[in-house]
């Protein structure tokens, strides 16, 4: 039930050989000897330590996606999904999500675009793992609903002023470099907003509190305000007023990867509690023993195998460069319920000790629960689907 190696029996599939392996061994092994040994540490400070994050920027994990000017490795969106199926692997959820913001939700911002100048100055920095990052977008009043945010941004002179409150920013607290959507035309709707790059010491920016989480504990996420922030107009992401449709971009890659995460956390679950399963006994058998527990688990298994199919299937129509919304669309939604109706087994079977706080499975059951929720709520994710048949 494993459905580890990415292979399909007698058929090699585009997303499981060669250099996709390759980096799928090694950042497995990566998780298994420097991630989980240490990472319960990381839980209880509620980040991940900066010494980690450049170690993954020293082995590659960090540039995946960007060319080797910058120090990447110039790989595709196959390579994304394989990289955050296997911190999914890891079974700490902070540790993924805090390094895929900054690898395939934030840093994408600058890379596609930011002017040349922008880029040499601090992509290099991102890919070593020397700069992280962090996007803003939601606030108190405004999630998925991109048009409906309030933070102003006003040109005066050869600056920008910004103003507004920004909220469950993942990494907020830590990073470096935040690129922060504001309107700079209320009256212009999706053609009002615009990308900035806030340096985390801008005078006027604050980090208002960092939030206390039901899951992914290992990963800050803050509220930030803007006061008066003043920023360089040098620092405008990409042209004025295209904001909108950058932040509509990134979102199809945010989406296939944080499915991608699902099905590797689901895939571990799954591998753990078949352990117990064999182990824990009751009535002078195992808990395998049962039928409905087994049939229960086969089929969760394998539900968990096609969606991991589908993931790589829009993962390798995304890398040819297709328009394939509607499958990033229904990926996330169905990869997103999935791992939660496996995480919600998993702590069942599991019996007393899935609610204890030592189980690997009930952090990983509080990790997933956001899943559905954060890069697009699945009902969101729905309605894009139907507007779309």
């Amino acid at each position: 039930m494993s459905g580890a190696g990415g292979e399909a029996r007698g058929l090699r599939l585009p997303w499981a050989s060669g250099e996709y392996e390759i980096l799928r061994h090694q950042v497995r092994r990566f998780a298994e000897q420097e991630i989980k040994p240490h990472a319960d540490r990381w839980e209880e400070e509620g980040f991940i330590p900066r010494p980690v994050l450049r170690r993954m920027g020293e082995l590659g994990f960090l540039g995946i996606r960007y060319p080797e000017e910058y120090g990447g490795s110039g790989m595709d969106a196959i390579a994304s999904a394989i990289f955050a199926e296997e911190l999914g692997r890891s079974t700490y959820g902070g540790i993924g999500i805090a390094t895929l913001v900054h690898t395939d939700m934030a840093s994408v911002h600058l890379f596609h675009d930011g002017t040349r100048t922008q880029r040499e100055r601090w992509m290099p920095g991102i890919v070593s793992g020397e700069v992280i990052t962090a996007v803003a977008i939601t606030e108190p009043d405004a999630g998925s609903d991109v048009k409906g945010i309030r933070t102003r941004a006003r040109r005066d002179g050869g600056s920008y002023v910004i103003d507004g409150e920004k909220v469950y920013i993942t990494n907020g607290a830590h990073a470096d470099l935040i690129f922060v959507a504001a309107k700079t035309d209320p009256s212009a709707g999706s053609n009002g907003i615009t990308m900035f790059i806030v340096e985390k010491d801008t005078p006027g920016f604050r980090v208002a509190r960092v939030l206390d989480k039901h899951g992914w504990r290992s990963s800050d996420t803050a509220e930030l305000v803007f006061d008066g922030c003043r920023i360089p107009a040098e620092n405008v992401l990409g042209a004025e007023g295209q904001g909108f449709y950058s932040i509509m971009g990134n979102f199809q890659n945010e989406r296939l990867v944080l499915s991608a995460m699902a099905m590797g956390a689901a895939q571990a679950a799954i591998e753990l509690t078949l352990a117990w399963l064999k182990t824990r006994r009751i009535y002078g058998a195992t808990l395998w023993d049962m039928q409905a527990i087994r049939q229960r688990l086969a089929m969760l298994s394998a539900k968990v195998e096609a969606n991991r199919q589908f993931v790589y299937a829009t993962a390798y129509r995304m890398a040819a460069d297709e328009d394939c919304m509607r499958e990033v669309s229904m990926v996330k939604a169905v990869c997103g319920e999935l791992v939660n109706e496996v995480m919600y087994a998993c702590v069942q079977f599991h019996g007393g000790m899935g609610f204890m706080r030592e189980s690997p499975i009930e952090r990983m059951a509080r990790d997933a629960r956001v899943l559905s929720i954060g890069g697009g709520a699945t009902e969101v994710m729905l309605d894009v689907v139907a507007s779309m048949s």
